[in-house]
Order: C-alpha cells, then sequence, then structure tokens
C-alpha cells in the first residue's frame, strides 16, 4: 500500500483531431459506444486489446465488460504514450508519434462526485485494466491499494513498476466533457491549433504546454 496524493488528477490521451467531435457532443464515449458510432476520427489504440476489453468483466461492477468504460490513468506521461512516441509496436497501426496527442486532465474526486451524484458506476483497476489478472476498486478509501511511487515515477523498465503505473480509473457509458479541466500539449503550435478547433465549445478546457508530460 502507498500513500496516495491529497487531489489526485486523472489522464486520457488521444489524437488532437478527436477534441472537436467530443466538445461537440459533449462526452468522452467508451469504446463500446465509439464503434458503435462507427469509431474515432483519429484511431491511437490497440484494435486487439480493445477488442479484449470489450469481454473483460470489472469484477466489482458484474455484468459490466472493461470496454464499456471510458478510461484514465493516474499520470500523464503513460506507458501507452511511450509505445505511441516509439512508433514500432506491430499492434499498433497509427505511426505519428506523440506530436498531435494531447492529455485530457480531470480532477479525481469531481469526477467521482459526479458519477455518484447521476448514479454511473466507476472503478479503478490495480494494473493494466485490459490484463485478465488485474484487480478492480470501486471505493476511495482503497486508492492506498495503488502503485503510487510506480504511477508517478518515470522508470518502467521494472515489469511490477510497468503493471502499477498502468492503472486505470474507467467511468463507464461517457464522461462528461465539462469534467476535463486541462489540455496538455507538446508545443505552442499544437497549443494554438487545439484553441483553434474548440473555439466553438461551450466549454475550454485550460491549454497548456506541459513537456514534461511527453518523451
Amino acid at each position: 500500500m502507498s500513500t496516495p496524493p491529497a487531489q489526485p488528477k486523472i489522464y486520457h490521451i488521444t489524437h488532437m483531431d478527436n477534441l472537436e467531435p467530443m466538445a461537440a457532443d459533449g462526452w468522452l464515449l467508451s469504446d463500446a459506444q465509439m464503434i458503435q458510432k462507427g469509431g474515432p476520427k483519429a484511431s491511437i489504440g490497440m484494435s486487439k486489446i480493445k477488442t479484449r476489453r470489450l469481454k473483460l468483466p470489472v469484477t466489482c461492477h458484474p455484468g459490466i465488460h472493461v470496454g464499456e468504460y471510458v478510461p484514465f490513468y493516474f499520470c500523464p506521461r503513460s506507458v501507452m504514450l511511450y509505445l505511441l512516441h516509439r512508433g514500432n509496436h506491430p499492434d499498433i497501426t497509427y505511426t505519428g508519434g506523440q506530436s498531435l496527442i494531447v492529455h485530457l486532465e480531470a480532477d479525481l474526486n469531481a469526477v467521482v462526485a459526479w458519477a455518484n451524484q447521476h448514479d454511473i458506476p466507476w472503478a479503478f483497476s490495480l494494473s493494466n485494466a485490459g490484463a485478465n489478472y488485474t484487480s478492480f476498486r470501486a471505493n476511495l478509501a482503497q486508492l492506498r491499494d495503488l502503485n503510487w511511487p510506480a504511477i508517478q515515477g518515470g522508470d518502467f523498465s521494472n515489469p511490477d513498476l510497468k503493471e502499477g503505473k498502468q492503472a486505470e480509473f474507467l467511468l463507464h457509458g461517457q464522461f462528461p466533457w465539462h469534467l476535463i479541466e486541462r489540455i496538455g500539449v507538446t508545443s505552442p503550435l499544437l497549443q494554438k491549433a487545439v484553441q483553434t478547433s474548440l473555439t466553438s465549445a461551450t466549454h475550454i478546457p485550460i491549454i497548456e504546454v506541459r513537456s514534461a508530460w511527453y518523451f
């Protein structure tokens, strides 16, 4: 067990081309819902893992599967972003690197409060939610079960640290766009492009260059 931050943040990564439709819809959608709509404008994930997640149970909410939740990490600069940066994983068809990938940041406590108010299931995994062996929790008091040194650290060459760093927060169905507080980007050029893409949005998060969130 380890001590969680006083005010934990959660992070979802996506291609900048997906921001405008997200903001227009007012929601980030789960993979299950996104598939029904024909997929995202720009896909950056692993199709094999996404398919598997549609069948993996979230054990603390029987009858609901991982792919029916919108996933967030507990940190920026995730293992998945590293794979995109390297651009050589056989299961990732996207080859654009990290330059057009953005981080969507939200406050964990605010998200859970919203979910509880609307009776929407949420959970978090202690490691990669797409793995058959992971464990799930649905109680904020159990955040101490996460490996926070691994989550907050930059070295994931050790397999145990890598597993801990891949812990996920999951919100069932769809995630409200208005709960995104900040968008982290790689460069001033991308910052300007994101600002332009969200000109018509009713909610525009803070848009900042966060170089430390990237490789």
